[in-house]
């Protein structure tokens, strides 16, 4: 009998037959199409007004990521205080609240001092990007692992972006000796707070979107924030015509992305290697971009907007080693933490900058050379 002669019940019959041994055959580990599922987004947020060249740099890491993994993770970044407060990060990613931030970690000073070591003070000689080598391989990534669960702090952070030594800030008057600081209602962040404090200073610690408002309002005399392009686009040289160049309050700072990290975790292995790797790509692009911007902006506030920059005298210098040594003695007795990091950047500063110093050249011979002088007045 052809199958055309076979009753309709017997074709039925063959047919659910077919289907279940479809269905057992997958259970048995047989291939089956898998339904695509879609990317994974994440929430971020920035310490960082959206006009701050700081948020551009935000969101040229999310772009990487995006670029890098095709869309299969999606990295969303929202400016400060669109979420929460500039100083309230942490606290939000930790809890899931954002998904990740882009930030400081002096920032977190108030969590624990000791996160300040990442950016405040004079690096024992090392610049920003000597110290995230530090942090890279000399054990700096353990002992902030460390401090970040000694605080209960669900995040993964990656420090990144080596800055260039910030300026001593912008004042009303030139800064000519240490005692000019006594009774200067002045903004700074992380173990500067404490520095110039020790030098007269009544310190207030405020975000960058809210420094000028400050100035303008009175509440401050003078102001630090970081870089001539973030500077300029917040508006100090609408309150201020003079800026100090050079300090060792924040000598070697970096940015910080960190990551909620129960979420990081439960990530497949493949984009956690891409955000890694895209940590160090933004990183680089940072330094470049920095040098080309701030180089701009540096000509742009003199010759458009008059401000006029002076060197920060020796004396005032010297002065904010002798105050740092005495606030991070104080707390290294405080925190065995503490004095474990500071331990750990002496000792690979020692062979660094001294190995950097024996072999690069000077600079300044080759500048003045071609170019004569730099712009910067002496006080």
């Amino acid at each position: 009998m052809s199958n055309q002669d076979k009753p309709k019940s017997s074709r039925r019959k063959f047919l659910t037959g077919a289907a279940a041994a479809t269905a057992g055959a997958a259970t048995l580990g047989f291939p089956m199409i898998a339904k695509a599922q879609g990317p994974i987004t994440m929430r971020f947020q920035s310490t960082w007004p959206s006009k701050d060249i700081f948020h551009e740099y935000a969101l040229d890491y999310a772009k990487t990521v995006n670029d890098m993994t095709g869309g299969d993770l999606k990295i969303e970044v929202l400016p400060a205080g669109a979420v929460v407060p500039a100083f309230g990060l942490l606290d939000a990613v930790s809890k899931g609240t954002l998904d990740g931030g882009h930030g400081v970690l002096v920032y977190h000073y108030g969590k624990s001092n000791a996160l300040a070591l990442w950016g405040s003070g004079p690096g024992y000689g090392m610049d920003a990007n000597m110290l995230l080598a530090w942090h890279k391989w000399g054990g700096g990534k353990e002992l902030l692992e460390k401090v970040y669960s000694s605080i209960g702090a669900n995040v993964v952070s990656f420090p990144y972006a080596p800055l260039y030594t910030q300026p001593l800030g912008w004042f009303k008057k030139v800064m000519t000796k240490p005692e000019d600081f006594k009774g200067l209602k002045y903004r700074t962040v992380g173990i500067s707070i404490d520095v110039f404090t020790g030098m007269g200073a009544a310190v207030n610690a405020l975000p960058g979107g809210e420094i000028v408002p400050a100035i303008d309002r009175g509440l401050l005399d003078a102001a630090e924030f970081n870089n001539t392009s973030s500077d300029r686009a917040l508006g100090f040289a609408d309150v201020s015509k003079i800026c100090m160049l050079q300090s060792y309050h924040q000598n070697a700072e970096q940015l910080e992305i960190t990551f909620n990290k129960t979420k990081y975790d439960a990530l497949p292995a493949k984009l956690k290697a891409i955000i890694a790797y895209a940590v160090d790509a933004a990183s680089a692009n940072m330094m470049w971009k920095a040098i080309d911007r701030n180089s701009q902006d540096y000509i742009t506030l003199q010759t458009v907007d008059k401000v006029k920059f002076y060197k920060t005298p020796t004396s005032i210098l010297r002065k904010q080693l002798e105050v740092y040594d005495q606030v991070v003695a104080k707390k290294a007795a405080a925190s065995p933490v503490f004095q474990e990091i500071v331990d750990s950047q002496k000792k690979f500063a020692e062979r660094a900058v001294k190995w950097e110093q024996d072999v690069v050249v000077d600079r300044k011979m080759a500048f003045d050379h071609y170019f004569g002088k730099p712009a910067a007045k002496k006080a």
